[in-house]
């Protein structure tokens, strides 16, 4: 019965199912010799040496498959996020870029002056620029 399967689901795949099997023959079995079996238990299957270190390293090496797999996945989702986060923010600077205008820029340039002038570090502003926005020298030390 054991012989059906590979030594690798003998060793660690299909242990309960082989047990299963086992206390159903066994139990048709003694049945005809009057002995009520209840329960077969496997506690431990030994395997020679060589045979459950090639187990073992083929489990290991599916398990490092798999975290590799994880990894890469992983490492594709951050790059596709990443590469979302990058077009959002081109495109909000598209919008911001078509809609400032030199007349904005300018307002929006007073706007600082004048909290810079409310500034205990600002001593002087000059209106009067050659590009028409206020200059600041000097500060308070």
């Amino acid at each position: 019965m054991i012989g059906r399967y590979t030594p690798e689901q003998i060793y660690s795949t299909k242990r309960d199912v082989i047990q299963i099997e086992i206390f159903e023959e066994a139990k048709n079995i003694l049945d005809d010799k009057y002995v009520d079996l209840t329960q077969i238990l496997i506690r431990s299957i030994i395997l020679p040496p060589t045979i459950k270190s090639a187990i073992e390293s083929k489990l290991k090496q599916e398990q490092e498959s798999l975290e590799y797999e994880f990894k890469l996945e992983k490492a594709q989702k951050e790059a596709e996020r990443q590469r979302i986060d990058a077009e959002g923010k081109a495109k909000a600077n598209r919008i911001l870029s078509a809609s400032l205008t030199d007349k904005i820029l300018r307002e929006k340039g007073i706007s600082a002056t004048l909290e810079l002038a409310k500034s205990p570090n600002t001593k002087i502003v000059i209106i009067g620029n050659s590009d028409g926005m206020p200059l600041i020298l000097g500060d308070s030390k």
